[in-house]
């Protein structure tokens, strides 16, 4: 999915979980999945891995709630870009893709979630969710399905 975009030029963003050292910025997130106030600056855990990491000129949002629009800069960096499309890819999608897709919409974006791109910790909310978003707040597509679609509309 990176690489069609990429080769495309299209705006690549990423997010990742980053709390204080010191879990001063936390809250009721963090209360209810304290596990989540190891995601630090510079712990291993919250670093994007290495497969799809960020390259120069790609931005990178620092986020401490699920979703990627909540007090992060990410819809002003999409609507200076122009962007109406967002194509979404990650983990976990009954959380923080759930969270991202149904807050794109409150932006004027719309979500299409790349669904072999998006994975949950169990297939039952994996594929709920999937239904769901698919009903009431995004399109869902495959990367195939996605190819085809990009290559359909450059033409």
């Amino acid at each position: 999915m990176l690489a069609v975009a990429r080769s495309q030029g299209r705006p690549v963003a990423h997010t990742r979980v980053v709390y204080a050292e010191d879990g001063s910025d936390a809250g009721a997130f963090a209360m209810k999945v304290p596990t989540l106030l190891g995601l630090t600056e510079t712990s291993p855990l919250s670093r994007i891995v290495p497969e799809v990491a960020p390259l120069p000129g790609e931005a990178v949002f620092r986020k401490r709630h699920a979703s990627a629009f909540f007090r992060t800069d990410i819809a002003a960096w999409l609507a200076f870009r122009r962007v109406d499309t967002l194509l979404v890819a990650g983990c976990t999608n009954s959380g923080c893709v759930r969270a991202s897709v149904v807050d794109a919409p409150a932006h004027n974006l719309r979500p299409v979630m790349v669904t072999d791109r998006v994975g949950d910790r169990a297939i039952g909310p994996h594929e709920a969710n999937l239904f769901d978003m698919g009903k009431k707040y995004a399109d869902l597509m495959s990367l195939e399905g996605l190819r085809a679609t990009l290559a359909r509309n450059a033409q």
